[in-house]
């Protein structure tokens, strides 16, 4: 596979209190990017936990250097999930043919322009939204921040990812709604594939993928900007892409679904406690969420290649 040009990634750390559904999940998505790039450095935000002091300095000097967190910065963190500013993880290593790097740094939680600046600014390639434990049905005052740099990312067309919550972030940013049910969803089933899914890339040689659903919020209206890739039963809006003024497709996919739930990282978190064995009896069916990060970093590695 030829290497592309290192790659800088804006990753949005909404679950790092769960080890294996955050940092685990986040390096499923990561190593295939680490396969298709020279070089990989990733920027963790985790803007739930930061200080209002920390988000201060960081949107006053938002076209200086990137200001690093140290645990201080992030006061209400989740010590069940130690926190680490320069995280290492030797699998994604060895995933990537040149240096990974990780750092943890603060969020301006700014208005769009000001994040446009601020990727900008940084030199930001792809920006990804993970899941969280929080609901955007029940709004909390950071979740503004990480909706602007949403949508700064979608005005610079910047190849975004948004998963579950940030699925949902994603599509309420741009001006859907979303709503929260009257209860959880857990369950693997098969994306039914829209006349446009079935073409797009991100579900690329899968024909009807099978997908690992876990969430109680629904998107139950899309934005103007976003066109539905695929659904299921429980959830009409459970794929789309957002699309330009002139409609044209855009790098950036929300999706409902949990791409980056591995079978290991569900049967590592039994062990760990942190969810039940009868709990994980709703995931036991292999899913395509391996295939579909694969595509999109196919994606990211045809733009930047």
């Amino acid at each position: 596979m030829a290497m592309a040009r290192g790659l800088r990634v804006v990753l949005l750390d909404l679950l790092v209190e769960r080890a294996e559904f955050g940092h685990g999940g986040n390096m499923e998505i990561l190593f295939p990017l680490a396969e298709r790039f020279s070089t990989l450095e990733v920027l963790l935000l985790t803007p739930q936990f930061q200080s209002d002091d920390i988000g201060l300095r960081a949107t006053q000097q938002v076209n200086s250097e990137l200001i690093k967190l140290v645990k201080a910065d992030v006061p209400t963190w989740d010590d069940d999930f130690p926190f680490v500013a320069i995280p290492t993880d030797s699998e994604l290593q060895q995933a990537c043919a040149g240096e990974v790097t990780m750092q943890r740094v603060a969020l301006p939680p700014a208005d769009t322009i000001t994040l446009k600046k601020w990727l900008t600014s940084n030199s930001v390639d792809v920006v990804i939204c993970t899941g969280s434990r929080r609901n955007v049905s029940i709004w909390e005052p950071w979740m503004e921040g990480v909706a602007s740099i949403l949508r700064a990312a979608v005005a610079l067309e910047l190849p975004t990812l948004g998963i579950c919550f940030g699925h949902q972030l994603l599509c309420q940013a741009l001006g859907g709604d979303v709503v929260r049910s009257q209860s959880r969803t857990d369950l693997v089933v098969e994306l039914q594939l829209s006349e446009v899914g079935h073409s797009d890339e991100i579900f690329a040689n899968l024909g009807s993928p099978v997908c690992l659903f876990t969430h109680q919020d629904h998107v139950v209206e899309l934005p103007k900007q976003a066109v539905v890739l695929g659904s299921t039963d429980h959830n009409s809006l459970a794929s789309v892409r957002i699309i330009d003024e002139q409609e044209g497709y855009l790098p950036i996919w929300g999706l409902q679904f949990h791409p980056e739930a591995a079978k290991d990282r569900i049967e590592r978190s039994v062990r760990l406690g942190h969810i039940s064995a009868e709990e994980a009896k709703a995931f036991e069916r292999e899913h395509d969420g391996a295939a579909i990060l694969a595509n999109f970093a196919t994606v990211v590695a045809k733009i930047y290649n």
